[in-house]
């Protein structure tokens, strides 16, 4: 038990203190499981063909204007071309009948100079058919939520070195309001060039308070109830926001509802300032020791106990926190000699290779109703997090860390060898896949977490965070690579999970050891370990 821990075992574990801030976090979670998923409806691709102007057509003519092609066996109306509508109307105004006086392959072809027709059987409108984003513009579509994930990227990468910095708690609640505002003022972009810079921005504002608050829910809890909280709390709260956008999406058609109905309800967020608390383990760490004790006491008065005189008693900055605690952290840190250095090298392949947030945002070409896929991909993910739980009570962190990684990838490799009469076994193989991520996602964070001491447990969680949603960044454009073999996306992204599921042997292990408070304990811990396995060889 370190310093902190035996200052503050007084408060027990469970209190009203701890329950607040429990459940307040968890909660601050929902709308990032709903705004991350929002793209398997917001920037869907209805079906669509080229719009046909008014003009004097026969009723022959109108309907085979449009060019008819196979697509995965099925035929449909071309997407983005149309027989010349000069040339149609000359052979309408002649008389000709289309396929008996006119072979229609012999006649010359243009793109859809007269805009799109997108249908509505399924959606009401999305950014896709607000802003056009098909044929030559298609790029634009995935691009989109690369953008979004770029955003997610930056605010992982800097909002860790900036709450290590100013605290955990002004991260959270600014980085809230830069979300829920950037969403809202998404629902009026006059353009797509608008969408996408507030969308870079939405991500970045996501990602940094699910970071501060996982931080600053670990750091105050304690016991059990950090274990629940890092594995389960906020994992699950996370896919209650999963769960509940299919239901919003299926109620609100149109993309703009959708996005109001995701954002307003973070505004209720706002007046919990005042209830919300700083980390007392992060002021003790910057030397604020009166800061931390009124927090201290303040829980204890919640709890209907009595605090002792002096909560921290024999408190030395020198002697708990050595001097360069007091220095201000960077993710250069994080390179400061080779254990640590090895250890971040591992946790952030093992974040960009898990695949989390691409299989995520496929979910919507598993069948033919998107909101029943996107369902069931949420699903999933509970017995996943509640499975995390349980390992992370009773077992090492290492090995089921590793397992899950390798499971999920070998289920992705799988998919290709699954004979085309069995679809439904293909997608019995995704959504293991989806299960084996997600409780790797779940573990990582967690063991991220123990791993790495109080001065650079945000900024190691946030670069981890970085790395996962580089991965996620990607992942749009390389499902797209499905048009050249449909299981080239689970190929590479099985390859990468396998590879690795091994690396992460060479990790630490934290079971069963308290948080490290300073980078010298996280030195103790590694020396320690390393003459465990001498001697075990």
């Amino acid at each position: 038990m370190n310093y902190y821990d035996e200052s503050t075992a007084f408060l027990g574990h469970w209190g009203l203190f701890q329950q607040v801030v429990f459940f307040l976090l968890c909660a601050s979670a929902i709308p990032n499981g709903s705004g991350v998923v929002s793209f398997v409806f917001v920037a869907d691709i209805p079906r669509h063909h080229c719009r046909i102007p008014e003009v004097n057509l026969t009723t022959e003519w109108f309907n085979a204007i449009i060019p008819t092609q196979v697509v995965d066996g099925e035929e449909e109306l071309s997407r983005c071309s149309r027989y010349r509508l000069d040339v149609v109307r000359n052979l309408s105004a002649q008389g000709y009948v289309p396929g008996r006086d006119v072979n229609l392959t012999d006649l010359e072809q243009e793109s859809c100079v007269d805009g799109w027709i997108y249908s509505t059987d399924i959606y009401q409108s999305t950014i896709v058919s607000e802003f056009d984003l098909v044929c030559s513009d298609q790029w634009k579509q995935p691009f989109t939520s690369t953008l979004y994930f770029i955003g997610v990227l930056i605010g992982s990468f800097f909002s860790g070195q900036i709450s290590d910095r100013f605290g955990r708690k002004p991260v959270f609640f600014a980085t809230l309001v830069i979300q829920t505002t950037m969403t809202f003022f998404q629902v009026f972009s006059p353009s797509w060039t608008v969408y996408t810079i507030l969308i870079l921005f939405s991500g970045l504002g996501q990602i940094s308070n699910y970071v501060a608050a996982f931080v600053l829910g670990t750091e105050i809890l304690s016991g059990n109830v950090r274990l629940v909280f890092s594995t389960l709390g906020m994992s699950a709260a996370y896919v209650a926001g999963h769960l509940m956008l299919p239901l919003f999406a299926y109620f609100l058609r149109d993309w703009k509802s959708l996005l109001l109905a995701i954002s307003l309800p973070c505004l209720v967020y706002i007046p919990l300032w005042w209830l919300i608390p700083e980390s007392p383990r992060w002021l003790l760490s910057q030397g604020r020791v009166e800061e931390a004790e009124a927090i201290v006491r303040k829980a204890a008065h919640q709890n209907k106990l009595e605090a002792p005189q002096v909560v921290f008693k024999n408190y030395s900055v020198s002697q708990w926190f050595p001097i360069f605690f007091k220095k201000h952290h960077t993710v250069l840190d994080l390179f400061q000699n080779i254990n640590i250095t090895i250890t971040s090298l591992i946790l952030w392949l093992a974040t960009a290779g898990a695949g989390y947030n691409g299989l995520s945002l496929n979910t919507s070409k598993l069948a033919a109703d998107p909101y029943i896929s996107c369902f069931i991909s949420g699903a999933v993910e509970l017995p996943a997090y509640v499975y995390t739980f349980l390992v992370f009570k009773y077992f090492s962190r290492r090995l089921p860390t590793s397992g899950a990684l390798g499971m999920g990838g070998v289920a992705l490799c799988l998919i290709q060898v699954i004979p085309k009469s069995l679809p439904q076994l293909a997608i019995a193989l995704e959504m293991l896949g989806k299960f084996a991520f997600s409780v790797c996602f779940s573990m990582v964070y967690a063991y991220t977490a123990e791993l790495y001491p109080t001065v650079l447990r945000t900024t190691a969680t946030g670069t981890c965070s970085t790395f996962s949603r580089l991965g996620s960044a990607l992942a749009p454009f390389l499902f797209h690579l499905s048009i050249y073999s449909k299981y080239l996306p689970y190929i590479v992204l099985g390859s990468l999970a396998v590879v690795s599921a091994i690396v992460i042997q060479f990790l630490p292990e934290s079971f069963g050891r308290s948080l490290p408070e300073t980078i010298e304990q996280m030195h103790k811990w590694e020396r320690s370990l390393d003459s465990i396995h001498t001697n075990d060889n």
